[in-house]
């Protein structure tokens, strides 16, 4: 049990690691390490596939969110090659956390991650 969580918190490291990258080499590198060559991202407002795709999602998060940091809510649960988990995107300069979700990923035998299916649960103005 202990190495499947270790590989549900190191995969969900390496994917908020993705996220947080602003430089676009270091967003490119990390969205590599975290995802499979055609690993895939879901949620109501973008279906992607692929590491350039991913990547320019990730990118428009942050053009939309200057200043915003994806944290992790909670704790990983996981089993077999699924896990799950809370986030919220976090204002560094006063705290408040406007956007927040819930992401399921499916990890291949390595622990990379092959899919992600996003849900929001709070968004701005909503």
């Amino acid at each position: 049990m202990t190495t499947n969580t270790n590989s549900y918190d190191s995969a969900v490291a390496r994917y908020f690691e993705a996220w947080n990258a602003t430089e676009p080499e270091a967003l490119k590198k990390a969205v590599a390490a975290a995802w499979t060559a055609d690993g895939s991202y879901t949620d109501p407002l973008a279906e992607v596939r692929g590491h350039d795709q991913i990547a320019a999602v990730i990118a428009a998060a942050h053009e939309q969110f200057p200043g915003f940091a994806f944290r992790p809510l909670g704790a990983v649960d996981g089993h077999h090659d699924t896990a799950r988990f809370g986030w919220e995107l976090v204002n560094e300069a006063d705290g408040s956390a406007p956007v927040a979700g819930f992401d399921v990923i499916t990890l291949d035998g390595e622990g990379r991650i092959r899919q992600v299916l996003g849900f929001l649960d709070r968004l701005p103005g909503a």
